[in-house]
């Protein structure tokens, strides 16, 4: 590892620790622990089926975004990659991407910058479905979530000129370099390791676009809609493990999937703390006390971004060797 990874590492691992701390100081463990103990695992295995569902339809969905560009992977070997990324972002928070193109291209050797390039674009197509359901979470639940934005956020807003203005001079610093080396290419093109950068660029281009030439669109999007779907019911369905939860509505359970997301992607190793913080404290607004809330929220992460992560991803790990010596021997 680089001194740049390690220093990553061990700053994700300090802001988790930091915010777990913070959301467990006044929480009684020896309760938590008893309701974990007592949950209904029956639920927890429903929810475990639903998110091996979620992460073979991604790796369909990825499947779909190579067609286009002459590689057509396996459902199966595409799906180990996926698991195998999720694992390695335990690991080295932000890595598990890289991680999965590398496996595919072991796997099925398609080229790692255009498996990388589309991983980039089906993540930018989970943002803009996200935004969907943020903005869909703050319509149906208005009154409940403008006082917990404004506390949370409060004054630590953004001067939206000063925001504004420094996105308007990254864009035409970003503008110029394009135009800057587009007009000098040529004279680039002598230089080495401008050529392999380039190489890697346009790869992660042709990844990027492949979706405009997408040879079934109905199965993509109803793949990116099942994605989330079980998303969705994964959430929800783990609240009717615990006593104290059983009730929340189908509302309550799109909350804590937009903020439990949200969690996820904050720079923190598995979304560790900050789903714990987010998922923890919205649910006080369906009723529940900073115990039971914090509760709800430590088991949900813990089951779905520990144990099927670490239970699926370790097996996809023993798979993929299997996979790799049959394929050496033959």
């Amino acid at each position: 590892m680089s001194l740049k990874n390690i220093l990553k590492f061990v700053i994700s691992f300090g802001l988790a620790g930091l915010l777990l701390w913070y959301v467990l100081k006044g929480i009684d463990l020896n309760i938590l622990w008893e309701n974990v103990k007592n949950a209904n695992y029956f639920w927890v295995i429903v929810a475990g089926l639903m998110a091996l569902v979620a992460h073979w339809s991604r790796a369909y969905r990825w499947k779909l975004m190579l067609q286009p560009l002459g590689y057509n992977p396996s459902a199966f070997r595409s799906t180990i990659a996926v698991l195998i990324g999720y694992v390695t972002n335990l690991v080295l928070p932000r890595a598990g991407e890289l991680a999965r193109s590398a496996s595919l291209k072991d796997l099925e050797n398609v080229p790692f910058e255009k498996s990388f390039g589309a991983v980039v674009a089906e993540r930018l197509i989970d943002v803009f479905i996200l935004l969907i359901l943020i903005c869909l979470n703050l319509i149906l639940e208005f009154d409940r979530l403008k006082d917990f934005f404004l506390e949370l956020m409060g004054d630590k807003l953004p001067d939206p000129v000063i925001a504004g203005s420094a996105f308007a001079m990254l864009i035409a610093l970003a503008a110029f370099a394009f135009f800057w080396i587009k007009k000098n290419d040529q004279k680039l093109e002598k230089y080495g390791i401008y050529v392999k950068i380039k190489g890697i660029v346009k790869g992660l281009w042709e990844g990027f676009t492949g979706v405009r030439n997408l040879k079934n669109p109905v199965a993509f999007w109803g793949h990116t809609l099942l994605i989330w779907v079980m998303y969705y019911l994964m959430t929800w369905f783990l609240c009717f493990s615990l006593p104290q939860t059983e009730n929340l509505g189908p509302l309550a359970g799109l909350t804590m999937l937009v903020m439990g997301t949200i969690g996820m992607a904050a720079p923190t190793v598995g979304g560790i703390g900050s789903y714990h913080f987010l998922v923890g404290k919205i649910v006080g607004l369906y009723g529940l006390d900073p115990q039971n809330g914090i509760t709800l929220a430590t088991f949900m992460h813990t089951m779905q971004g520990i144990i099927f992560i670490v239970l699926f991803g370790l097996t996809a790990l023993a798979i993929s060797f299997f996979i790799r010596k049959k394929d050496q021997s033959s």
